[in-house]
């Protein structure tokens, strides 16, 4: 298996609290527990080593309604390896890695407020903005020397500001103080261009696919 795509599947589940991954011939099962998010397959290659076959194998396999599939190739090229029946995000995501350095403590603007605090693995940052609501989060799961960054979200109002970036270098100092080395993360569209701009790099393209037939198909 690909070592950074397993790193993402290793730190992702302690990140949402999912299952333990299942080990399979060709990646991993996740049990995620939400409707909607009931399963994932996470395809355990990516670029060109991972296949047509693969991937028609264990998408064939998927019956229920909201199993998820997520391979690290192309959406172009994985859509045509998926019938109808499956819902296939039009906008690529983005495998990202980076190394972790230490860096200065960020500071929040003036009047914002800055906090982090862990719990279960997992660090947790969030900026209150000068009235109190939720400006910005993210949050990040050490797993050894690696760590995933999951759910960095700026709210409307606030972007533009760099809180995305306190953001990310409180959750970057935050895992190297745990011993890791390298982060992680499945970055959207939006949000590559902040990752990129604090050292972030792409690794491999990423298909997110959910299983959703139609109802006839269903009854």
């Amino acid at each position: 298996m690909d070592e950074t795509v397993q790193a993402w599947v290793n730190g992702w589940v302690v990140s949402r609290g999912a299952a333990p991954p299942l080990a399979e011939p060709w990646g991993w099962t996740i049990d995620v527990g939400l409707f909607g998010h009931a399963t994932r397959h996470v395809l355990g290659a990516r670029g060109e080593d991972l296949d047509e076959t693969t991937v028609r194998k264990v998408a064939g396999a998927v019956t229920g309604q909201g199993v998820w599939l997520k391979a690290f190739r192309d959406p172009a090229v994985v859509a045509g390896w998926l019938d109808d029946s499956w819902w296939i995000d039009p906008e690529p995501g983005f495998l990202m890695t980076v190394p972790l350095t230490p860096d200065d403590a960020p500071a929040a603007p003036d009047g914002y407020r800055l906090r982090a605090w862990s719990r279960g693995g997992v660090t947790r940052v969030m900026v209150a903005a000068p009235d109190g609501s939720l400006a910005a989060r993210g949050q990040i799961a050490p797993t050894g020397r690696t760590a995933v960054v999951d759910q960095i979200e700026t709210a409307p109002g606030h972007r533009r500001k760099g809180l995305g970036s306190v953001v990310m270098r409180t959750l970057h100092n935050a895992a190297v103080r745990q011993g890791a080395r390298t982060g992680v993360l499945a970055g959207t569209p939006a949000g590559r261009g902040l990752y990129e701009a604090l050292g972030w790099e792409v690794a491999a393209l990423l298909t997110s696919a959910k299983h959703d037939p139609p109802v006839s198909a269903r009854a």
